[in-house]
């Protein structure tokens, strides 16, 4: 954890991540001198108890995708929007958050299955993961 502060007190914003986000961090940094994430170009959503309800789930038990980025990974895979994403390569996602990991955590360019609740019922569909790139205005120059 960290506290930026400006008065040297304990009065600030706190920071904290997960030692096995860092230690991931780390290990890329010194292997490959930056670190990559993968991205699939979906915009995902928390399930509500109504959208749960109307899927026959419980609510937490997967991730509605509302938005497929034309031509992006999930698009080319068939990833279509009101898909619910149960699990990323085996492993269960219950958030927007844990969606998000799971989908970074892929290494670009491999295949990796999600388990998908369609209205029609459960399917596996094999994403090939693009590389998350920096949003623009965060690139710095050279």
């Amino acid at each position: 954890t960290a506290i930026y502060s400006r008065s040297g007190g304990s009065m600030g914003i706190g920071f904290a991540i997960p030692t096995s986000t860092a230690r991931s961090v780390m290990d890329a940094i010194v292997k490959d001198g930056k670190v990559t994430r993968g991205w699939i170009g979906v915009e995902p959503q928390d399930l509500s108890p109504e959208l749960a309800e109307s899927f026959g789930m419980q609510p937490g038990t997967g991730v509605i995708i509302s938005g497929v980025l034309q031509n992006g990974p999930a698009a080319q895979a068939g990833v279509r929007p009101g898909d619910v994403i149960t699990a990323v390569a085996g492993r269960p996602v219950t958030n927007v958050a844990q969606l998000l990991s799971a989908v970074a955590s892929l290494a670009p360019g491999t295949p990796a299955t999600l388990d998908v609740v369609r209205r029609e019922g459960k399917a596996k569909i094999e994403v090939i993961p693009g590389r998350r790139n920096l949003p623009r205005q965060q690139l710095l120059p050279r």
